[in-house]
């Protein structure tokens, strides 16, 4: 299947616009990429409020914002890690994600800016996730009410976050996560399958970029079949949360995330997988312009929102 005109657009418009330089300049690169397609005002009024706050880290406190939804009862807490490449974007890239998120899941989102690389290599975003998570566990019920169930979710790095939580959460006995929503997340670590020589040019992500993230995310060699980055590598997959894996066809991290679902499922782990196959790496954050993105939102959303009426 060919590229959807959407996204065949898109990518014209971000090639045209693409500085080839943008790697060597990190500051710069992250003011671009904090960025969203929409205004903020115009995507606020999908939500009752959104409050900045900050959530503990692992070496102290996070930048995080609340989004809560028009509904005097939340059905839960939804946990957000945006992507980015553990490099850039942050609460401001995905703000317009997490509302449309809260809206439709009829959930409270708490976005999560956990700190980055390269000033801040791996571990450090995987032990921010996890603190900010039970954090939110800690508190769910002034969140959402008594009772209310947590899920994670994020996008890419952020996929890969919410993914390597559930393990952590599962390994040391606690908080309960009741639904991970990983949208097209790395989980591999070095591991080669076949996407990643299919789409290695020309669908944004490229095989040149997956590498200097790498570089800067995960710089030590022994770190990088550490299951804390590379969720796939994991002695067992068993015990985790209930899952949807979000895939695009034109991505280089495709076959990782089918792969990463297919595995779960073996383990006795309720998964479904949503492909989306004319579309590239990082659909969700065009949502605006490219029809697959609100679809996998919504599809995403609709899904936590039955898993949290099943508690």
């Amino acid at each position: 299947m060919s590229l959807d005109p959407s996204s065949r657009m898109m990518l014209k418009a971000i090639g045209r616009n693409l500085d080839p330089d943008l790697l060597s300049d990190i500051p710069r690169l992250r003011d671009l990429a904090n960025r969203q397609m929409t205004p903020r005002w115009f995507s606020r009024l999908q939500v009752r409020s959104v409050r900045a706050t900050t959530v503990p880290g692992a070496d102290g406190p996070l930048p995080a914002r609340i989004y809560r939804p028009r509904t005097s009862r939340p059905l839960g807490v939804i946990v957000y890690f945006h992507g980015g490449g553990f490099v850039h974007c942050g609460l401001d890239s995905h703000d317009n994600i997490c509302c449309r998120l809260a809206r439709i899941s009829r959930s409270v989102v708490v976005s999560v800016d956990y700190r980055l690389a390269p000033e801040h290599p791996f571990p450090a975003a995987p032990d921010d996730a996890y603190a900010a998570t039970v954090w939110v566990a800690e508190h769910a019920a002034e969140l959402a009410g008594e009772g209310a169930p947590i899920g994670v979710a994020g996008d890419s790095a952020g996929g890969n976050l919410a993914a390597v939580v559930s393990q952590m959460a599962r390994d040391r006995g606690g908080p309960e996560i009741a639904f991970q929503l990983l949208y097209y997340p790395t989980t591999h670590g070095l591991a080669d399958v076949p996407s990643r020589r299919e789409n290695a040019e020309g669908y944004l992500l490229t095989g040149e970029i997956m590498q200097w993230y790498l570089d800067r995310y995960v710089p030590d060699e022994k770190d990088r079949r550490d299951p804390r980055f590379a969720p796939f590598l994991a002695e067992s997959l068993a015990g985790l949360p209930p899952a949807l894996v979000v895939v695009a066809g034109y991505d280089p991290l495709r076959d990782e995330g089918i792969e990463y679902g297919e595995r779960m499922r073996r383990a006795g782990v309720a998964v479904r997988l949503a492909r989306f196959p004319a579309t590239f790496h990082g659909f969700v954050n065009f949502y605006p312009v490219i029809p697959a993105g609100r679809q996998a939102i919504s599809q995403g959303a609709i899904a936590v929102r039955k898993a949290f009426l099943r508690r």
